[in-house]
């Protein structure tokens, strides 16, 4: 198959406000009142976190049919710690990002202990989200000026 590139746009709308688009869909990020924002939505850490959580839960929808999963409900809950420090510039030795990101499944199934746990595996291992994570793409940077 061959590769299909993903775009979005992100424009700042005032403040820590940025609209957030791609397709016809649209969203607002925003950072916290004692981060400088308004707090009308969630902050960049909180939306990766959900991205991730979201690309495991559909990894694992996708997966549950062929593997012979019985998935009555699932939540994936995500964590990740941070340093402030690190991205604000008071700490130079600190970690400028998630230092630690813990993913939680809750799962309702007839199925045994151990299909979860092997099911869970494959979902971790196909998940595209966190395989980006952990082996970072190339970056490449453009700056151009209107």
């Amino acid at each position: 198959m061959a590769l299909q590139t993903v775009k979005t746009e992100v424009k700042s709308v005032g403040g820590m406000k940025m609209q957030c688009s791609a397709r016809e869909f649209k969203y607002t990020i925003d950072e916290s009142e004692n981060l400088g924002g308004t707090n009308e939505g969630m902050n960049p850490a909180e939306s990766l976190l959900c991205a991730l959580g979201a690309c495991k839960c559909i990894v694992a929808k996708t997966l549950s049919k062929t593997h012979k999963i019985n998935l009555e409900k699932l939540k994936v809950e995500m964590e990740g710690e941070i340093d402030p420090d690190g991205f604000t510039g008071k700490n130079i030795n600190a970690k400028i990002g998630f230092s630690k990101i813990t993913t939680k499944y809750i799962i309702k199934t007839s199925n045994t202990r151990e299909e979860i746990n092997d099911f869970i595996f494959k979902v971790e291992h196909d998940c595209p989200m966190k395989e980006t994570i952990e082996n970072a793409p190339e970056m490449h940077l453009q700056i151009n000026f209107e």
